[in-house]
């Protein structure tokens, strides 16, 4: 389908990859995966167009039909939510433009044809026909409301324009672009940013029954592992296959690596003696024939070379200081919004619950529920309409939220951000603290405005981290960071000698902290007493 063929791309003086080289073929499911900066959105960009190259091929069919899902928003507005899918359906709509076309030269309705031209126009009719039924053109709308429907979207939104949504929810209307197209291969880079879990979940089912090609990044694990088959890593300034999912690359990549080694320590070994020979003998006159040859088979042998490692996070949160049992408590929790049209909007009324010291505690619901407003309450970041909260007298909160991205000041550098919330801290600690988030030499003295959301969170993390907290609230903290940095995050967390209540859209993440499960469902909280595998056995909701 898609030949990706000793591709060079570079930027300046920067290769990405030389002699890059893959395939899609017929109902793979790649997941595309790599260090932040290697060059994986590249690769989405060339093989739409959108990009060049400095050297190799990309080659497919001109009728093969390529969808691709981007982190980068298209404007939209002026259309209903319905009306600018159904506009995104690109090669339906043009199918249905062309069969009409067909039907009105049939019927006579542009002039009288000649018995060829007759049988050209019944061939190209029935070719676009089987295209249009196997696109499902002749049930789009109902299509696209039910992907609309698994994306979060309810009924009432189907006719609300574009223009009231958020970011978040407009990437979501992209998706349903893509998703609605039914292309024969489908892009898609973090396809899951922005949805809460049952729109994962919906997500993966509709990946799993895909019928075409998949080709994707994802900083979501399971999810990755649910749906791929063959995985590409863009590293080291090349691409390597791998066949299977996400777990069984990070196994296979290992004994590669360990074999990589084992090779170059033979040929270090084997270089060193001949070497040494070439040392030794190279003055005795009897010995030049043997030295030379020596020396002209050094030079042919092409050295292994054995890739750096990937900076990754490297943390631990401080052992916190002793709360009491009780860490924060919660009765007939309320909180109601005003609208500006002077409508009030009741988030949840009357939750009540408790959180133990050492709980690690995961809030789940849909989208809208109040898992972000309960968590601010908590910090203390928000007050609540009515009820109480009340934190211990000596738990000490560290608070995460996407918020916290905006509360950075875009005009500091990284050093004076993190040095600020730290006074008396030496120059040293700081640097430490900050080289464990992967900011080290030059990189601290960035200014804030420059980073990538990723970088931000890890600024906010290490804010965290600076001060001895034990009562950690995380509101989606994996957003931005790849699958490595997600990883050591869990560990820190894992291990952190304090309490945690967190909300997160990543079920590995989920399944591996949580001992308690807070939902909260149409304004009331039901507490489940057990890990996340355990809430999921008691709850009807998710199929998977």
């Amino acid at each position: 389908m898609i030949h990706f063929t000793n591709v060079r791309k570079q930027y300046g003086e920067q290769v990405l990859y030389r002699d890059a080289s893959f395939q899609v073929r017929p109902g793979d499911k790649i997941g595309l995966v790599g260090p932040n900066g290697a060059g994986k959105t590249t690769v989405f960009r060339i093989i739409t167009g959108s990009e060049g190259t400095e050297g190799g091929s990309v080659s497919f069919s001109d009728k093969l039909v390529i969808g691709y899902f981007s982190q980068d928003v298209a404007e939209m507005k002026g259309r209903s939510v319905l009306e600018e899918v159904k506009a995104g359906v690109g090669r339906v709509s043009e199918l249905a433009r062309l069969i009409a076309e067909c039907e009105r030269k049939l019927q006579g309705q542009e002039g009288e044809l000649s018995d060829d031209e007759m049988m050209k126009v019944v061939e190209q009719y029935g070719e676009y026909q089987l295209e249009f039924e196997a696109r499902d053109g002749y049930t789009l709308e109902p299509r696209i409301k039910e992907i609309l429907s698994g994306l979060g979207f309810e009924q009432g939104d189907f006719d609300r324009s574009v223009d009231a949504f958020s970011g978040g929810w407009k990437m979501r209307i992209e998706l349903a672009k893509i998703l609605a197209l039914k292309p024969d291969v489908l892009l898609a880079d973090e396809p899951t940013n922005h949805l809460d879990y049952e729109s994962i979940v919906w997500l993966e089912e509709w990946f799993q029954n895909f019928k075409g090609a998949i080709v994707m990044t994802s900083h979501d694990r399971e999810f990755m592992n649910r749906i791929v088959n063959r995985i590409v890593e863009v590293a080291n300034k090349t691409i390597t296959v791998y066949s299977g999912n996400y777990d069984f690359y990070l196994r296979e990549r290992e004994i590669r690596r360990e074999q990589l080694l084992s090779s170059a320590k033979k040929q270090q070994d084997m270089l060193a003696k001949e070497e040494e020979f070439i040392a030794k003998f190279a003055a005795r006159a009897s010995h030049a024939a043997q030295v030379q040859s020596r020396v002209k088979k050094l030079e042919k042998i092409e050295r292994i070379e054995i890739p750096a490692e990937e900076r990754t996070l490297k943390f631990d949160f401080a052992t916190p200081p002793r709360s009491g049992t009780e860490v924060v408590k919660f009765q007939n929790l309320a909180k109601i919004y005003s609208r500006t049209d002077g409508t009030k909007k009741a988030v949840f009324e009357k939750l009540t619950g408790q959180v133990q010291r050492l709980d690690k505690v995961a809030v789940v619901g849909v989208n809208g529920a109040g898992k972000s407003t309960l968590l601010k309450i908590m910090a203390g970041a928000l007050d609540p309409t009515d009820g109480s909260c009340v934190v211990g007298p000596s738990v000490r909160v560290g608070y995460f939220s996407q918020s916290s991205l905006e509360v950075l000041d875009p005009t500091k550098t990284i050093y004076d951000e993190v040095a600020d919330r730290i006074p008396g801290a030496t120059i040293g600690f700081v640097r430490n603290l900050l080289g464990a988030f992967m900011f080290s030499n030059d990189d601290v003295n960035k200014k804030i405005g420059i980073l990538s959301g990723g970088e931000k969170s890890r600024v906010v993390l290490a804010t965290i981290l600076a001060t001895p907290v034990n009562f950690l609230v995380l509101d989606e903290p994996t957003n931005h960071l790849d699958i490595k940095s997600r990883e050591t995050l869990l560990d820190a967390i894992k291990n952190f000698e304090g309490t945690v209540v967190m909300v997160s859209h990543d079920r590995h993440f989920l399944k591996s902290i949580a001992t308690r499960v807070f939902e909260i469902d149409h304004g009331s909280l039901l507490p489940y007493e057990g890990n996340f595998e355990y809430y999921l056995s008691k709850t009807t909701r998710f199929a998977h």
